[in-house]
């Protein structure tokens, strides 16, 4: 079974996904070992193991290696954290080819500019893509995918940005209607109430993902309860690693 076929089953068959970040094969290998669902390749974490900040610095090969080699070690789905996509909607179809026949489960890109800053910087750039032109490069990851369960998830920054509710669940929306298979939607609140109200008003059937670094302290049946399917704990192996040192 390929791995993105795994990923839809246990998304179709659990309460909730649970997914933990890594850097390197050896980190993702634990990530697998502590009984997690799926491994996040996350931008942050290879971009801090290269002393770089995270900020569309690395080039997408440095990244798609990285992800590579823990799908090469993992018995998991591995999802990769894509940024921005790389590029135009023609760089993001590249970049699904490759990574599905890398046999990676899935992509993430976010609607930000590039190149991004990281989401949680304080008095970053947080610059959104048009709605239109981020659908494109939806439709444009959709088209490429050669097998239906390679999942293609699409981040919203909208509450990141201050932009407001309303525009972050007509991008939702948006979205979803250009192919996006998972809905990720993120916050730097330090309480998840601003998530929830999102899921509650969300009325899509796509699959809703979170990422709770600042609202660390949300349980895992407020996020069911909420209606949320997957969770994403993205950098726990990086901060592990760097107090142990």
């Amino acid at each position: 079974m390929h791995q993105s076929s795994n990923l839809r089953k246990k998304l179709e068959s659990k309460d909730i996904v649970k997914v933990c970040g890594a850097y390197d094969a050896m980190s993702a290998k634990l990530v697998e070992t502590h009984g997690f669902d799926a491994v996040w390749a996350g931008s942050f974490a290879i971009s801090a193991i290269h002393n770089v900040p995270d900020a569309s610095i690395l080039t997408m090969t440095e990244f798609f290696t990285a992800s590579s080699n823990m799908a090469n070690a993992c018995e998991i789905p591995v999802i990769a954290d894509c940024d921005t996509g790389y590029g135009d909607p023609t760089n993001v179809r590249y970049m699904v080819k490759k990574y599905e026949n890398a046999g990676i489960a899935g992509i993430c890109i976010e609607d930000k500019t590039f190149p991004k800053q990281n989401s949680l910087l304080s008095g970053g750039n947080n610059q959104l893509l048009s709605e239109k032109d981020f659908a494109a490069k939806i439709l444009a990851a959709n088209s490429a995918k050669q097998n239906n369960d390679f999942m293609i998830i699409a981040r919203i920054e909208a509450l990141i940005s201050g932009i407001g509710m309303d525009e972050a669940l007509k991008r939702a929306y948006a979205y979803e209607n250009a192919g996006a298979d998972l809905i990720l939607i993120h916050s730097k609140k330090i309480t998840p109430e601003e998530i929830f109200e999102f899921s509650d008003l969300w009325k899509g059937k796509a699959p809703l993902v979170v990422i709770p670094t600042t609202y660390y302290s949300v349980n895992i049946d407020e996020l069911i309860q909420h209606k949320i399917k997957m969770v994403i704990y993205a950098n726990q192996t990086l901060r592990a690693s760097h107090l142990a040192l």
